[in-house]
């Protein structure tokens, strides 16, 4: 039996780090932290993220993935931190389609997920109204159709609506299994039917048959059952545009960036909202950019970072 805990970890995390020779030394609690503090994606690469360069789902089909989809930025609001950016494109061709898609190690099972990341409700350039799908989700591969062990959790804003909803939304979705073709989902699917522009933070609490999502430190819903995860999942952010909604009548090229200032995991672990950001404030204190003391799998599993 796997036994979580609350109290005051995310503290004790936090004194537990300090700086050794220009290093982070770390709790023995297994904890993922990163607030993307590279110069370049090499480094970003260094690091244990994998940018996607594959075509396939999701996204317009035969549409490009590549590396100079995502970039490494200063940050404007705080004079010093970096920010992970997903920059994605379309003129509504294939060949003209460019989407955005990084993972992480496939090895993240039950405790805490949370991630601070900027949604944009409109294009930086070109007309808007493309269904367009910004993202934070773990996980592990399909695969075949129906595949029982198949093991998905989903944050997905679409500020431009789609799937048969032209409102702007945040969706919440612990999936069991799906097939793509045709399309049939087995999942348990949340709404925040709202215009979501700006900075957020999401996170995900996993633990005894059970998936808790809040929003800005709110609890908007509790998934479980046979949407419960069977299997260790990769931490993953994409940028994409649905085939279905990609403007028909305008060639003209529009693009959409989403922002990620930090990311975090706690293994086995559940942190409320409150602890999370003082874990994350006490890190970005005392200059701990990075921690990654969640041991791989054995044997380590594939993140292919194509799906």
């Amino acid at each position: 039996m796997r036994h979580f805990r609350y109290g005051a970890l995310a503290l004790t995390l936090a004194l537990a780090c300090s700086l050794a020779a220009g290093g982070v030394v770390a709790a023995a609690d297994s904890i993922f932290f990163d607030d993307f503090h590279y110069a370049d994606t090499k480094a970003l690469a260094a690091g244990g993220w994998k940018i996607r360069d594959q075509q396939g789902h999701p996204g317009i089909e035969h549409g490009q993935w590549g590396p100079d989809t995502v970039s490494l930025v200063d940050d404007p609001q705080t004079g010093g931190e970096r920010l992970l950016r997903l920059n994605a494109r379309t003129d509504g061709t294939p060949q003209g389609t460019f989407q955005a898609q990084l993972c992480h190690q496939r090895k993240y099972f039950e405790g805490t997920y949370a991630a601070r990341i900027r949604f944009s409700d409109a294009p930086l350039a070109g007309p808007g109204g493309d269904l367009v799908v910004e993202s934070f989700y773990a996980s592990s591969p399909l695969k075949h159709d129906f595949d029982p062990q198949y093991s998905e959790l989903d944050w997905e804003y679409l500020p431009n609506g789609g799937w048969g909803n032209p409102r702007s939304r945040l969706y919440s979705v612990s999936w069991q299994t799906v097939q793509m073709e045709p399309w049939n989902a087995f999942n348990q699917v949340h709404e925040e039917q709202r215009a979501l522009g700006g900075w957020h933070t999401v996170l995900m609490q996993v633990a005894a048959g059970k998936i808790r999502y809040f929003l800005d430190g709110a609890l908007l819903d509790e998934h479980g059952g046979r949407n419960y995860p069977a299997q260790p999942m990769s931490i993953n952010f994409n940028l994409w545009f649905s085939p279905s909604g990609v403007l028909a009548d305008s060639k003209e090229q529009r693009s959409y960036q989403q922002d990620v200032a930090w990311v975090l995991h706690a293994k086995d672990r559940l942190l409320s909202p409150a602890q999370v950001d003082a874990a994350v404030g006490a890190y970005r204190k005392a200059g701990t950019h990075r921690i990654d003391t969640v041991p791989a799998m054995t044997p380590a599993l594939a993140s292919n970072c194509d799906f």
